[in-house]
């Protein structure tokens, strides 16, 4: 069976955020064959064009981890009905220098949860217009934007309710076969 690294990156830094919840959850729900490894934004720099020639630790860390993977998941919470500045820091970070991209043909699925009702449309909207840009393949269905309540999630950080987790596990597994169709694909002689 073959291995699928995944990395992934989670657009809120709060410590208890309920995208991170999100994310590990759906580790949990993923097929063993996935791994995962969260890459760390809250180190990098603000992005700017004049240390193209010379970037920061981090961020060269940042790009190593995505060229390792080889597939992408994304949680985002929603700002002012847009992606994060953290998150879309760190998209420009490993975009850059022009011609050095290490998005470029990494599949990827897009989700996010909030505690309001209308979840991270915008968000996922806004941040699937950048990764098409960057030729990300990026699952478009199903969508899941994922309003969270007091008690969505239990003790152990699974999704409590059976309606949602079933729901969840859908996305889980259209993204992982998303996943694998491309990475297969680019695998093959």
């Amino acid at each position: 069976m073959s291995q699928y690294r995944i990395a992934f990156l989670v657009g809120s830094l709060r410590r208890e955020s309920i995208n991170r919840q999100l994310a590990n959850a759906l580790q949990k729900m993923a097929p063993s064959s996935f791994a995962f490894h969260e890459c760390r934004i809250d180190d990098l720099p603000l992005y700017n064009q004049d240390d193209d020639g010379h970037q920061a630790a981090p961020v060269k860390r940042l790009k190593q981890e995505i060229r390792d993977a080889d597939g992408l998941l994304f949680v985002t919470p929603e700002y002012n009905r847009s992606v994060p500045g953290v998150l879309k820091n760190a998209i420009d970070h490993a975009s850059r220098p022009y011609g050095d991209s290490a998005w470029q043909g990494k599949p990827a699925g897009v989700i996010g949860a909030s505690i309001g009702a209308v979840g991270t449309a915008l968000s996922q909207q806004h941040l699937r217009n950048m990764l098409a840009y960057l030729d990300v393949p990026t699952m478009g269905q199903p969508e899941a934007f994922i309003h969270v309540k007091e008690g969505f999630f239990d003790e152990a950080g699974n999704v409590a309710s059976e309606g949602s987790r079933k729901f969840l596990q859908g996305w889980v597994d259209k993204w992982a076969q998303w996943i694998r169709l491309h990475v297969d694909a680019m695998r093959a002689p």
